[in-house]
């Protein structure tokens, strides 16, 4: 039996690819937790920001940031499903290519087992036709 497993290259590159796809999602998952925190804390600090208006202008004022802090809550809203979204298929990319090398690294495994079985029943067949030797020597001294 060869000692080299014959799809080692195949292997190689499944694990080359569900490195590649962990960090895709380690990247995917730092983004929708930046986007996560960037939409509490602007949503914090617009609970804050409840201002007095002393005149009509400071009313419009507050009216005009209030509009435009949700606005902006709104962008980052849609930003952050768009992060969820690329997370979530970057998750199963990452699953499927753990998929696709469990397979082969079990294969290997099973290749692995069945070279060391045979290499040991080799052994062994060496060792037992050492014993039978000297015991015919012995049989006929």
């Amino acid at each position: 039996m060869n000692r080299q497993f014959s799809l080692a290259g195949l292997l190689r590159l499944r694990q080359t690819q569900q490195d590649a796809a962990a960090s895709g999602l380690a990247r995917a998952n730092s983004r929708t937790a930046s986007l996560r925190s960037r939409r509490a804390a602007a949503r914090e600090e617009l609970a804050e920001s409840a201002g007095a208006a002393g005149s009509s202008a400071s009313l419009l004022a507050i009216a005009a940031a209030r509009a435009s802090a949700q606005s902006m809550l709104a962008e980052l809203d849609a930003l952050a499903a768009r992060a969820e979204a690329e997370a979530a298929e970057a998750r199963a990319e990452y699953t499927e290519a753990k998929r696709r090398a469990v397979g082969l690294e079990k294969l290997e495994t099973r290749h692995g087992a069945a070279f060391e079985a045979s290499a040991l029943r080799a052994e062994q067949g060496v060792l037992d036709e050492i014993a039978s030797s000297a015991w015919h020597r012995k049989a006929t001294s």
